[in-house]
């Protein structure tokens, strides 16, 4: 099982990115997904996640991206999105993508996630 996550670069204050998260060897539909970042000496924190869509419809944001980020699904591609706008220097980080195997509800916790992409870096200063 592979994840990979792409779509990271340099942009501006007040721009915006749509990060890709594609697996291989494992169908997305059926678990939870998350995006996570981590910057520079912080730690792992949760960003994003979108509930298995045959369990639960739903998704969870963190405060600090609520109404600039958008996660999304197409199961046709095997593919998660983050879809970030308005973006701000303090969104700058390494963004990795996960998927959590349990099927026990959105979490926000990164050791619930089982498989994790390579992380793509996001840079965001003028």
């Amino acid at each position: 099982v592979q994840l990979q996550a792409s779509g990271g670069g340099l942009v501006q204050p007040g721009g915006s990115l749509r990060l890709s998260c594609v697996a291989s060897g494992l169908t997305l539909e059926y678990y939870d997904i998350a995006w996570f970042r981590q910057a520079p000496g912080k730690e792992r924190e949760a960003v994003s996640c979108i509930r298995n869509p045959n369990r639960e419809q739903g998704s969870f944001y963190a405060d600090l991206v609520k109404g600039r980020f958008t996660i999304s699904r197409d199961n046709g591609k095997n593919m998660v999105y983050l879809q970030m706008n308005s973006l701000k220097p303090e969104d700058t980080a390494v963004y990795y993508c996960a998927a959590d195997l349990r099927g026990a509800g959105v979490s926000a916790v990164s050791s619930d996630y089982y498989y994790w992409g390579q992380g793509t870096q996001v840079t965001v200063s003028s």
